[in-house]
């Protein structure tokens, strides 16, 4: 598997490159919560770390364009739309954490539906093969088999 540095040269040429992308990305404000040090900025985040924020940003611009947009389908997969207070308790989270609660309930409704769809019957397995019927004794037959038994002792 390769380093997290290997592949930001691999992929953006190096980390000023990937940084200067996901500056792109966060200026918007569509997308970024600002939780980073104003004085350290992007630059002193780990590689791994940038790695997956712009994985990110870059599926969540795709899909949903804004923060706003997913907020909104989060609360629609949880049948919460008209809950405003868990609208603005998720207007603080960062976009990652937001798009984790995406996928999980996506995940979870994904699951649901699939419970709740019936099952396609599952092929018959062939006829056993049962073994020929041994005839049974009347209960008439079985009491004076036992008082002959008795009589004997």
């Amino acid at each position: 598997m390769k380093s997290p540095l290997s592949i930001i040269k691999d992929k953006f040429g190096g980390k000023e490159k990937l940084v200067a992308e996901l500056e792109k990305l966060t200026n918007d404000g569509d997308l970024w919560v600002s939780r980073t040090n104003k004085d350290k900025g992007l630059a002193h985040v780990s590689n791994a770390k940038l790695l997956r924020l712009q994985a990110t940003f870059a599926a969540v611009k795709e899909k949903f364009g804004t923060r706003a947009k997913l907020i909104d389908a989060i609360c629609d997969m949880e049948k919460r739309a008209k809950d405003e207070g868990f609208k603005a308790r998720l207007g603080a989270y960062p976009v990652p954490r937001l798009w984790d609660m995406y996928k999980a309930a996506t995940r979870r409704t994904g699951a649901a539906a699939a419970a709740a769809k019936p099952r396609a019957p599952k092929k018959a397995a062939a006829p056993k093969k049962v073994a020929p019927a041994v005839p049974q004794k009347s209960a008439a037959a079985k009491k004076s088999a036992a008082k002959k038994a008795a009589k004997k002792r």
